[in-house]
């Protein structure tokens, strides 16, 4: 367990303040929350008559009338027994009205909760995600939201319920006998103590338990997105060890706190109901004495047992938020990171103003935040005219992928600067900046909704007419009329059920249609056939003209007719030039890779 986070768990006040922030999100149904309160305090008086209606009921029987009473009351069995079936009447259905206004507040709070959350956590940068791992990301927001999602339907009824129960009835059974009460009181100090040193151990076990459960949803997430690479290098007992051990880890975590829970509610039932069974001792010498109706006994039993299950719930209650505190510090942790900076102006609309396109990178340096200890860019210059179609190459770790992740600002430089129309780019808004840029990966991702979906994901309120075009214009749209349900066809989980050049085809045509002023294209048709390859070279000709450009170029034959080819090696630029004055240099790096590529497909032929 990490010993900063079991620290927080030991500081109890400071706990319970962070986990108060949370309930911040009730504020916007407030009114509700209060009927629901109000609903509940009505609800649970109505419920505390109960045993003094039923002693009334048993005095009446026998025809005993206690000091004080109304002899027509305890005389009249069958008024008090209406009494007491109206206030019972009265007693559902405000608990129905208080039942209905906390859920209704509570998942209201959570979704808003959930939305914040999710939004605080894709608004984080890159570095963020490069420290995280998804599976553990995904069980923030669902196992400890989850907890969470408890405690606002559930425990703080619960908790409020059984705290006027327990109020309430030390009041009624102390007005009903104080010699009785002051017996039944003297038990408390004993089980409220063993409650909270169970419950510290307890709250330190769920978090640790729900730490286990991350790793295990992380190694699923991981199996299931990866499931052709698992399949494919036949490690499916692998992985399947991989998450049984997790298990087994959160199975001894949760054994440990299975025990501790078994062993607090076994001393807390011991302890209340041998409470209850000195007072029905003493209550019945009372009895014998003269000094307590038979009606009073029974009213004091009733609201002593009210009282003993207050109490014993209240295990209950204090274990749910125990392990609340701990998903609700977590929670936090995500809540309180420091979101993507954005030093720039921030867009008036919702279509970001068109740049020109003219890039250029001056002396920047950079490195991981990750990896402090290697440098990837070494004072790196280039420059890329509006228009201009820019080839990068070099060998696999040169600083070809982070030139791209500067130019998106998923990272800043940490030395020089990046200009964009002869602007610092931190001048733009971050909308602003990537609403001019598109990028088509090497490794296409998909959501799993329909193929429409996907295309139009590079502009959303795009026409159907739009869609189609750019579905031309990537040379896709042959094949998806071929597809029985056409644009409307699921792709499956990461576009698992369309081949690999479709999904570089639809990727390109999803950046066409977001119409940037600066195209990224990772290696964008080393995923094709060469007839399709052919149809993507031919449009890619006409759709680049007049946009900014940048290649990143492993199969140096895709980009003989660029304007200018950087060659990048350990974060330097070696050698730039057009493929003509590159290829023309003897010696030089360029037309080295060039003879060792196409000598190798000669060889291959």
């Amino acid at each position: 367990m990490n010993p900063e986070l079991e620290t927080k768990a030991r500081m109890k006040p400071e706990s319970l303040l962070r986990a108060a922030r949370i309930f911040r999100y009730l504020a916007p149904y407030r009114i509700r929350f209060a009927g629901a309160i109000a609903t509940l305090l009505v609800s649970t008086s109505l419920g505390l008559s109960f045993p003094y209606l039923t002693g009334l009921l048993l005095d009446g029987s026998i025809a005993h009338h206690p000091a004080g009473t109304p002899a027509g009351w305890t005389a009249n069995i069958d008024l008090i027994a209406l009494v007491l079936l109206g206030t019972l009447g009265l007693q559902a259905f405000f608990s129905y009205f208080s039942t209905y206004w906390f859920y209704r507040c509570g998942e209201s709070a959570l979704v808003d909760l959930r939305r914040e959350t999710f939004g605080k956590l894709i608004g984080q940068p890159m570095s963020f995600f490069a420290r995280r791992r998804v599976g553990e990301l995904t069980s923030r927001l669902t196992t400890d939201l989850t907890l969470i999602q408890d405690t606002l339907t559930m425990t703080i009824q619960q908790f409020l319920r059984q705290t006027l129960l327990m109020t309430g009835g030390i009041a009624l059974v102390a007005f009903t006998s104080l010699r009785l009460t002051g017996l039944m009181i003297s038990t408390f100090p004993v089980l409220i103590l063993v409650a909270i040193l169970f419950g510290k151990r307890i709250r330190r076990h769920a978090r640790d338990a729900q730490d286990r459960l991350a790793d295990g949803g992380t190694v699923l997430e991981e199996s299931l997105q990866g499931i052709a690479n698992v399949k494919a290098f036949g490690n499916e007992r692998f992985e399947l060890g991989r998450y049984a051990h997790c298990l087994a880890e959160f199975l001894k975590v949760i054994i440990k706190t299975a025990r501790l829970r078994a062993s607090m509610v076994s001393f807390i039932i011991f302890g209340i109901f041998g409470s209850i069974v000195l007072v029905f001792w003493y209550g019945a010498h009372l009895m014998q004495a003269g000094q307590l109706t038979f009606g009073e006994l029974t009213r004091f039993i009733l609201y002593t047992t009210f009282v003993g299950g207050s109490v014993a719930s209240f295990a209950d209650v204090f274990s749910q938020v125990q392990k609340t505190l701990g998903a609700t510090e977590r929670v936090r942790e995500l809540l309180d990171e420091n979101p993507e900076i954005d030093s720039g102006a921030a867009p008036a609309g919702d279509d970001a103003p068109r740049l020109g396109g003219d890039v250029r990178f001056e002396n920047v340096s950079f490195h991981y935040p990750s990896r402090r200890q290697s440098q990837v860019l070494h004072e790196l210059t280039l420059h890329a005219r509006a228009g201009e179609k820019i080839a990068l190459v070099g060998p696999s770790g040169a600083g070809k992928s982070t030139i791209v992740s500067l130019l998106l600002r998923f990272y800043e430089p940490e030395s020089g600067s990046l200009l964009i129309d002869g602007r610092p780019a931190t001048e733009y808004s971050l909308k602003d900046l990537r609403g001019n840029m598109a990028i088509v990966p090497q490794e296409v991702l998909l959501f799993g909704g329909s193929i429409e979906e996907n295309i139009r994901y590079g502009r959303p309120n795009a026409t159907r007419d739009e869609v189609f075009a750019a579905s031309r214009q990537a040379a896709c749209h042959e094949f998806i009329e071929k597809f029985p349900e056409g644009y409307a066809t699921l792709v499956g989980d990461r576009g698992i059920k369309l081949s690999g050049g479709q999904r570089q085809r639809i990727a390109i045509a999803r950046a066409l249609l977001k119409n940037p002023s600066i195209l990224i294209l990772d290696e964008a048709t080393s995923s094709l056939d060469s007839e399709s390859e052919h149809l993507i070279q031919q449009a890619l000709g006409v759709l680049l003209e007049g946009r900014t450009a940048f290649i990143i170029a492993h199969r140096l034959s895709t980009i003989r007719k660029v304007d200018r080819i950087y060659v990048i090696e350990e974060g330097r630029v070696i050698e730039a030039g057009t493929h003509d004055e590159l290829i023309a240099r003897e010696g030089g790096t360029y037309r080295r890779l060039v003879e060792l590529q196409f000598g190798a497909l000669e060889t291959s032929g």
